[in-house]
């Protein structure tokens, strides 16, 4: 991991031990079962954090790479330290949503926790979902309700810009998470 800059406009959320306990144990196996992950595919998490959520993505979708870009470097050293004591293989990667350093297909799923509402440029974030998903890839996200529940201030009124992300189309939704599917427009 180089030490880079953070991105402009970071304010990283606090570390809550409940909330992170909350997130690995209940949140993340919910989401799993709710949307129907399937298992063995290529994942990736933006905004990953502390890696709070990839032990459990890792145990219960046994991906065949499981990838975490975040823009802070002292939570993904975090991550690493979790990923060490769960003895969990992910790659752990310094980079912003909005530019990702990955080729176009990378990725089968790639899981949002919010990140897309907390950013300015959200439009670009999406626009490189697109890109670095595989064809028929499918973007899991938190819906506006889970955000407000979750961080009601730095959340309301915030939603994500689809018109950015033509390519995804609603898939799967459930009152906390949703998931749409890369189905490339025609030209």
């Amino acid at each position: 991991m180089a030490l880079e800059p953070k991105s402009e406009g970071y304010r990283p959320f606090p570390n809550v031990s409940r909330r992170n306990l909350t997130q690995e144990v209940l949140e993340v196996p919910a989401m799993v079962r709710f949307l129907g992950l399937p298992r063995r595919l290529r994942m990736l998490e933006v905004g990953c954090g502390r890696g709070v959520a990839l032990p459990a993505l890792a145990r219960l979708c046994a991906p065949t790479r499981l990838a975490g870009l975040d823009v802070d470097c002292s939570a993904l050293a975090e991550a690493a330290s979790r990923m060490g004591a769960r003895s969990v293989e992910a790659d752990l990667i310094l980079g912003d949503v909005r530019e990702m350093p990955f080729a176009n297909g990378s990725f089968d799923i790639i899981i949002d926790f919010g990140t897309c509402y907390h950013i300015s440029n959200s439009e670009a974030a999406l626009r490189d979902i697109v890109r670095v998903l595989d064809r028929r890839g499918l973007f899991v996200y938190e819906t506006p309700a889970n955000q407000l529940m979750s961080h009601p201030i730095r959340s309301f009124g915030r939603t994500l810009p689809w018109g950015a992300a033509q390519d995804l189309r609603p898939h799967k939704a459930r009152i906390l998470w949703s998931s749409r599917i890369k189905v490339p427009v025609a030209p």
